[in-house]
């Protein structure tokens, strides 16, 4: 928008007058007037405070774009271990479904579907879940199935479970997750989902069932989210 002449000169005028303003509030003798008033170190005190909120504004804004690709990095990594490249020849952060899931107890009232296509065709799904009672709190996993419910591999994303005993949940840590491999509803019955101790069939850990116990659970109601969903998830 251009301005006039007129409306400049009063702008000019009204910034003269700030700075006059500025100019002898800013005066040696003037600020040692004003230091010792309440007034004054709660105004210092807001200024301070505002450039501090100034600048935290501007530094969030000037990395919200690079946290948000380092997040969908991450998620891609996570998605490519638990579904084979070999299934998909489309982005699975772009192809994706929201299904209702607080019936499953996995930690969320919606589940956001990653679905896998390979030349237009479901060949596999992958979503995360949560373990809510895990012996240290909750367990973050994300699972990946195929269009017929054949789990193609899990892993945990992120947890607080002891180290040494309840983190060989990990995979960096033991290979007991990839147990999970070629597992299904299907192929097990429910029963079987369960550690040995319980009278199921995946190993407990020494010292530790409480976290491999409550892992096996939450993978059980994730599948049958997808068992419950299936025919919507494999032709969308």
């Amino acid at each position: 928008m251009k301005l006039d002449p007129e409306t400049i000169a009063r702008l000019k005028e009204k910034i003269a007058v700030y700075r006059e303003f500025l100019k002898n509030w800013l005066e040696p003798s003037n600020l040692a007037r004003l230091r010792p008033t309440l007034e004054f170190q709660t105004g210092i005190l807001a200024g301070f405070a505002l450039v501090a909120s100034v600048l935290l504004g501007v530094t969030n804004c000037s990395t919200e774009g690079t946290v948000q690709r380092r997040l969908a990095e991450d998620l891609k990594k996570s998605l490519e271990e638990v579904v084979p490249p070999a299934f998909y020849d489309n982005d699975l952060l772009q192809d994706t479904l929201t299904i209702p899931s607080a019936e499953y107890n996995i930690g969320a009232n919606e589940t956001t579907v990653y679905i896998a296509l390979k030349s237009g065709k479901v060949t596999a799904v992958c979503y995360k879940f949560i373990a809510p009672d895990g012996y240290s709190g909750a367990i973050n996993m994300i699972m990946g199935l195929d269009r017929d419910g054949n789990i193609l591999g899990v892993r945990v994303l992120s947890h607080k479970e002891t180290p040494g005993l309840g983190d060989k949940i990990e995979v960096a840590k033991s290979n007991w997750i990839l147990s999970f491999v070629g597992r299904s509803l299907d192929n097990l019955t429910p029963a079987q989902w369960a550690v040995k101790k319980d009278g199921g069939d995946f190993d407990q850990f020494a010292g530790a069932t409480i976290t491999p116990r409550k892992s096996v659970q939450a993978i059980y109601r994730a599948l049958q989210l997808f068992k419950d969903h299936q025919p919507q998830l494999i032709n969308p």
